[in-house]
């Protein structure tokens, strides 16, 4: 059983909607960032990513930081660029490309939910950066942006997420990277909830440390209310965009090294051939599951795995990103853990394989992987064995905008 429960979102007015909604926060460089407030002070980078505000030569305490995240957000109350909804509302947010359209519910899901494993997981979390997001929250009592999840469609939530886009949308307009973003309010909330009580489980597509950060919010705000808690409370829920698996698109996430681990690239691909057939390319993108394509000293190359499969069952070093590195990275570049270790660089299959060039011959990197995607099936067999992915399996393109739909805690 799904539990979603409508809200009174803040949200920006609809002539300013374009210049407020902003990528997630972890997504862009703060080099990006800094370009992006600059050339348009509206963008809610300025509450997800308020460090940009400051002198890069200064490195102020995180409680100024956060400090500032929250008056700029009053800030834009103030000014009437975001008002709360007048009831609690559910939403449809469609997010359409050229090539790829996905449409889904948003709501608040329930952290209740999330701890007892309802709504399943398949990526570790990092303390540090989950005690930010965390410190965020407190601050600016809000939760700033949607969290990504997926569930297996069924026929009557299929028929009101149409019937929805049947009506004006309150929302409508094209983002930087030419996605267009529609959104609807669903006032009648009662027939969505029913929908979604019939739906077993939810799953993470993107965004743990968001969810992690919120369940942590919540216990330290239950702590500051202990007397008074109830359990209704907005701080024991979370926003999440929750989506059709079947209208999502998975790129892949591809590595960079900065090092070769004192090998030549002759040794290099010497070492390699043990496990994989190694043949010069130009393509960039593998075709197919156990191909990596590979660039070093400007050059592309096929590795196609060789060595014997582990079990069928195993879904996890059956994926490509555990065999890259169970096979090369850690044997051959003595990248042992890949969170932690500082010489590997995660780049985002938006960014596209022209980004894995310029790292490479600019020098911020010595080799990079292409890598052939995570599907939708993988990220459910391993969530539903309650198991954990690698590090940086899966990269879900288009991102939802934030600064549309903001839950006050």
């Amino acid at each position: 059983m799904a539990i979603i429960k409508p809200f009174r979102a803040l949200r920006p007015n609809p002539e300013r909607a374009e210049r407020v909604s902003c990528a997630p926060y972890d997504v862009v460089y703060e080099s990006e960032v800094r370009q992006i407030i600059e050339a348009n002070p509206l963008s809610f980078l300025r509450v997800t990513r308020p460090e940009a505000e400051f002198p890069e030569n200064e490195s102020p305490p995180t409680r100024q930081i956060f400090e500032r995240a929250k008056e700029n957000l009053e800030k834009f109350i103030k000014d009437e660029i975001f008002a709360s909804e007048a009831e609690p509302s559910f939403y449809i947010y469609r997010l359409e490309s050229e090539t790829h359209a996905q449409t889904g519910v948003v709501a608040c899901c329930s952290l209740d939910e999330y701890e007892l494993g309802t709504i399943k997981r398949h990526e570790k979390t990092r303390p540090d950066k989950v005690e930010d997001r965390t410190a965020h929250m407190l601050f600016v009592k809000a939760q700033t942006g949607l969290i990504f999840l997926a569930f297996r469609n069924t026929e009557p939530i299929r028929l009101l997420i149409y019937e929805a886009t049947q009506t004006k949308p309150i929302y409508d307009f094209y983002c930087a990277n030419n996605v267009k973003q529609t959104v609807w309010r669903v006032a009648n909330t009662e027939d969505l909830a029913a929908a979604f009580a019939e739906v077993p489980t939810i799953y993470i597509a993107d965004g743990h440390h968001r969810m992690e950060s919120a369940n942590l919010a919540r216990k330290k705000l239950i702590e500051q209310n202990a007397a008074q808690h109830s359990g209704a409370e907005d701080y024991n829920f979370v926003v999440a965009g929750i989506f059709p698996s079947e209208d999502l698109h998975i790129l892949a996430y591809n590595r960079a090294v900065k090092d070769l681990n004192n090998l030549s690239a002759e040794e290099f691909y010497e070492r390699a051939s043990k496990n994989f057939i190694v043949t010069e390319t130009s393509k960039k993108v593998p075709a197919e599951r156990g191909e990596f394509c590979v660039y070093l000293n400007g050059k592309w190359s096929k590795l196609k795995f060789a060595a014997k499969s582990a079990e069928e069952s195993n879904v996890i070093e059956n994926l490509d990103v555990s065999i890259l590195q169970n096979y090369i990275l850690q044997p051959i570049l003595d990248v042992d853990d890949p969170r932690t270790n500082e010489r590997i660089v995660f780049v985002g299959g938006a960014r596209g394989t022209a980004e894995l060039e310029k790292m490479v011959d600019e020098g911020a990197a010595k080799i990079a992987f292409s890598l052939f995607p995570t599907t939708m099936e993988d990220l459910f067999a391993v969530s539903d064995m309650n198991e954990i992915m690698p590090p940086k399996s899966t990269w879900f393109e288009p991102k939802l905008r934030d600064g549309l739909l903001v839950h006050l805690i």
